[in-house]
């Protein structure tokens, strides 16, 4: 539920469709998908044992998401005000994208 003080969402059952309406367009979810992707595979490389790799997580993963929502959405990013939901959100997102769950949450959420 939003805090009527500030407008920010207070409860995360309330933030899941507000950030899916944020990601409405494919192009933003498909960009998102591959910067989770490959921040995924920095992330293991990295804990493989080039530590390079490390470095190239946020980049990766921060860098398509902000591309989509700057220029395919016109957005502000999520995770500019609620970090924590966002992130999880992501992984939640492409979770249920890549195992072919996500349609009911777009529906759910208004998205066709």
């Amino acid at each position: 539920m939003a805090d009527k003080t500030t407008d920010k969402i207070t409860d995360y059952n309330d933030f899941w469709p507000y950030y899916l309406r944020e990601h409405g367009k494919p192009a933003t979810r498909g960009l998102h998908y591959i910067g989770t992707a490959l921040a995924l595979l920095c992330l293991v490389f990295g804990l493989l044992g080039n530590a390079a790799y490390l470095i190239a997580v946020p980049f990766a993963g921060y860098g398509f998401a902000w591309v989509a929502h700057f220029f395919v959405e016109h957005n502000k990013p999520a995770t500019f005000t609620y970090p924590g939901w966002s992130l999880y959100s992501d992984f939640r997102m492409f979770a249920l994208a890549v195992t072919g769950r996500l349609k009911p949450h777009l529906e759910a959420a208004g998205l066709a």
